[in-house]
């Protein structure tokens, strides 16, 4: 790839510049902490990786499906239930957010996909847009996420 915005647009949606990733404040995350929720704490850990599920699907399948039809504001971007129901459910949400992050890197890398034209079905977006998005919804909930474990861990 030659392009350096692509590039860069690329290097953010992994994350790990200024920020941890997703992977390094996840791995090994105790199962019995994710429903927990301290004192003050508006989400537990299940409620931010279902959020960020939930968002990033919505945002790169509007980028990328003009008969795509976002959730409802706010419910529909939040868990029904504040527990997972299960491990596998817990590790099922974890894949998708990292196989929509590949998605979404994978439509910015393609040198067919115009960054800069306004996403026909949008109010004025564009794929640049819409990425960067993602890479900025993804790293404000990951700092939230390791702050949490912090809590946590600490209690």
């Amino acid at each position: 790839m030659k392009d350096p915005v692509r590039e860069q647009v690329i290097k953010l949606l992994r994350g790990g510049q200024a920020h941890l990733t997703l992977d390094d404040v996840l791995k090994d995350f105790p199962a019995k902490l994710r429903a927990v929720k301290p004192k003050g704490a508006p989400h537990n850990a299940w409620q931010l990786v279902e959020h960020m599920r939930l968002a990033l699907w919505d945002i790169l399948e509007f980028s990328r499906d003009a008969k795509h039809v976002s959730p409802p504001w706010p419910e529909g971007y939040w868990p029904k239930d504040e527990t997972p129901p299960t491990d596998a459910a817990w590790k099922k949400s974890i894949a998708a957010i990292q196989r929509d992050i590949a998605a979404m890197e994978k439509l910015v890398e393609n040198p067919k996909t115009d960054l800069y034209t306004k996403i026909p079905h949008g109010t004025g977006q564009n794929i640049l847009r819409e990425a960067l998005l993602v890479a900025d919804h993804n790293a404000y909930h990951v700092g939230q996420l390791m702050f949490l474990r912090r809590m946590l861990e600490s209690m």
